[in-house]
């Protein structure tokens, strides 16, 4: 098996280019050309360094399988992506492959806007349900019918600057972050990063803005840690243990309050407070790893902090899954679950770009546990929490957007915890009564 990609700066700002005027203007990426090539089309959303690796990888499909020409077409993340997939599952001229948020498959149609898996010609192309991590390979299904092949997690992690923390007394004698346990030593860590910051807060994530999710993916990660639920198992009812979320509300609030966090940063604030040194911990997704190394942070990264019992941190993952074809052609689809089980198993070259291979074996892989920091979380494969199953919920979802708003003025200081929680399970209660937009019903 090949390496990671070395990705250099040039390779990064061309690459970059590239994809950018592919997406501008709609045109596919094409990795080989000739009639004679079974033609697999693909599409998916990943850009910047994400983009730039998975293009490596396609890349290195094409050089080992000839015979194969596969078709990248990058269209836009979020919302549109997920509507431009119904539109073409609904009419039955889809892609024959696609890239998706597993959080999002509940709420796409599942038997309706994507077919199954077919099990059989996955397992023929070398992959097995029991080579993935458990939680994730059970996500992937809708009532007990598979629906995607999981290919990572992103989870939340904690970068942490190498320069301040080792000034704060914070790093072991291996040069890494010592662990913490609970809450009384998760606010001395940040105390003492903040004294040797001279008073500025030393913790930055995505606590304001339009449309801010940072509030609602910190909560996340700290709720499940003690075992709380969001609800039932069939999706129908709120479960919500009120004095577990009031736990992690409070310790949210209390970061916003003793000055350990910024509450006044967005996305881009937050991540440029790390970068330049001037956050001494960023708590956000393991994607931004590439920049960082790029612009020269002294930094690494460890799993999300435990503080209430559990090691949960939220996450979602990427996955392949099939839009609906009213006729698949044999030849193409074998030659899609060609392509898949070799990136699934070369996914620790997707690794570069900071996820967590879902794919079990990729995680025992020299090559990956040569990659630093990478390696150093890929323990949260097993403990990720996940959206519950529900249509509303997955990323870019009004679940995220509608969470983050009821909790970001908490971290203010601007609402009570109480308040806060009442607000998000008041949106819980309107998305629940909602008509689910992909209702069971037969094709």
């Amino acid at each position: 098996m090949h390496g990671p990609p070395d990705i250099s700066r040039r390779h990064l700002l061309g690459g970059s280019l590239a994809l950018l005027g592919a997406a501008a203007t709609g045109c596919a990426l094409p990795v080989g050309l000739g009639s004679s090539r079974t033609h697999v089309q693909y599409w998916h959303f990943l850009g910047a360094s994400d983009g730039l690796v998975m293009k490596e990888m396609v890349g290195a499909f094409a050089r080992d399988n000839p015979d194969v020409f596969v078709e990248e077409n990058v269209l836009a993340w979020g919302e549109p992506y997920y509507t431009k997939i119904a539109m073409a599952g609904s009419g039955g001229r889809s892609p024959d492959l696609a890239t998706f948020h597993l959080a999002r498959l509940a709420g796409i149609g599942a038997g309706q806007i994507l077919d199954p898996i077919d099990v059989t010609l996955m397992e023929e192309a070398g992959l097995r349900g029991a080579d993935f991590s458990p939680p994730i390979w059970e996500r992937a299904h809708i009532d007990g019918v598979l629906y995607a092949i999981p290919f990572d997690a992103h989870p939340m992690v904690q970068y942490y600057n190498t320069d301040i923390c080792g000034r704060a007394g914070l790093l072991g004698a291996d040069g890494k972050l010592r662990p913490t346990t609970g809450v009384d030593e998760l606010i001395a860590m940040l105390t003492e990063a903040k004294k040797v910051m001279g008073g500025r807060p030393p913790l930055a994530f995505d606590a304001l803005g339009l449309g801010t999710v940072g509030p609602w993916r910190v909560w996340w990660s700290l709720y499940p840690q003690s075992g709380g639920t969001l609800l039932s198992e069939d999706g129908t009812r709120i479960t919500i243990d009120d004095a577990k979320a009031l736990e992690a509300l409070r310790l949210m609030a209390r970061l916003g309050q003793e000055g350990l966090c910024d509450w006044r940063t967005d996305y881009g604030a937050s991540v440029a407070n790390f970068t330049n040194g001037q956050a001494a911990f960023l708590w956000n997704g393991d994607w931004e790893i590439a920049g960082l190394k790029e612009r020269g942070t002294p930094f690494s990264m460890t799993r999300f902090p435990s503080v209430f019992g559990g090691h949960q941190a939220q996450a979602d993952c990427h996955a392949f899954v099939l839009p609906h074809q009213r006729d698949r052609d044999p030849e193409v689809e074998r030659a899609t679950y060609r392509f898949i089980a070799h990136i699934v198993k070369n996914s620790a070259d997707w690794a570069v770009a900071g996820h967590v291979p879902a794919y079990l074996p990729a995680l025992e892989r020299p090559e990956y546990l040569a990659l630093q920091p990478q390696s150093e979380y890929r323990t949260v494969i097993t403990e990720v929490a996940l959206d519950p199953q529900v249509w509303f919920a997955g990323s870019a979802s009004r679940m995220w957007i509608e969470f983050g708003e009821a909790f970001s003025p908490v971290i203010s200081g601007e609402r009570t915890p109480e308040e806060g929680l009442a607000a998000a399970k008041a949106s819980l209660t309107r998305l629940l009564s909602a008509p689910n937009p992909f209702p069971d019903e037969e094709r």
